[in-house]
């Protein structure tokens, strides 16, 4: 596994603040948190958040919510649902892109537990990476049901129960970019290939028995670096907070390309 590699301003100082947790803390975690303010003019460093894990909530996020809020509030970092649905709060926790409402303190085995943003992406704040070429990206694919024929007067488009069951594994995906940025091709041609996340969300609608522009879908994603650059290395699979497989997706996206030439 490859996607312990750090963001791209990564000029680490050793040493940074350390944040003390009370005298009476019973069960005390540390946390060597990613810090890297753009308008301090200074390189990124490494902060220490003493935790009493007996005086927080079980997962990451509690752990850098109470940081927050007792200990600096400057920390930054993005967080919305707490429930492993929204994809916000994806980040790098001991060398594994997770996302921290789900991923337990507990499961974090090390005496410290190194948090940092996604690795190479550009970092807008401490654990915020940036996401507008990734978002470009997704915008790319057009991810909506795309159709030549009037719909139906006053129904649905409808889909037989097994059509709709060839999206299970696809629908599910909530963007949250740990699959892509554990890539490392993805972090070598991200201006180019669209990576596992997005190719997914492709195959979601090369998939969808609805949609009626799949020779066109797949003409967009004929190429040697959109499409092939994958080389099914696992990683994506593996760091999936909801379970998905992107190899697979790209595999049956270019078995389709591949039908198609026969």
């Amino acid at each position: 596994m490859a996607e312990f590699a750090l963001p791209k301003n990564s000029k680490i100082k050793p040493k940074g603040k350390v944040h003390k947790a009370a005298s009476d803390a019973k069960s005390v975690k540390a946390f060597q948190v990613y810090r890297y303010d753009p308008d301090a003019g200074e390189n990124p460093r490494y902060d220490t958040f003493e935790i009493d894990t007996e005086n927080c909530g079980p997962m990451v996020l509690d752990a850098l919510i109470k940081m927050k809020s007792e200990q600096d509030p400057s920390l930054t970092f993005r967080r919305s649902c707490r429930e492993g649905i929204c994809g916000s709060c994806s980040m790098n926790i001991d060398g594994k892109n997770g996302l921290a409402c789900t991923t337990a303190i507990e499961d974090c085995k090390g005496k410290d537990v190194r948090i940092t943003p996604l690795p190479h992406m550009d970092v807008i704040k401490d654990l915020v990476p940036d996401f507008t070429h990734f978002y470009a990206q997704y915008s790319s694919i057009q991810p909506w049901l795309k159709t030549v024929s009037p719909a139906p007067s006053g129904k649905e488009r409808l889909q037989s129960p097994e059509e709709r069951n060839k999206l299970d594994g696809l629908y599910e995906c909530i963007l949250c970019a740990c699959c892509s940025t554990s890539c490392p091709s993805y972090w070598w041609n991200s201006d180019k290939f669209l990576g596992p996340a997005i190719l997914l969300q492709a195959y979601r609608w090369l998939a969808d028995s609805r949609d009626e522009y799949t020779g066109e879908r797949l003409d967009e994603l004929e190429d040697p670096f959109r499409l092939y650059r994958c080389h099914t290395i696992m990683n994506c699979a593996n760091v999936c907070p909801k379970g998905l497989s992107p190899a697979k997706a790209i595999a049956e996206t270019k078995k389709l390309l591949a039908e198609r030439q026969i």
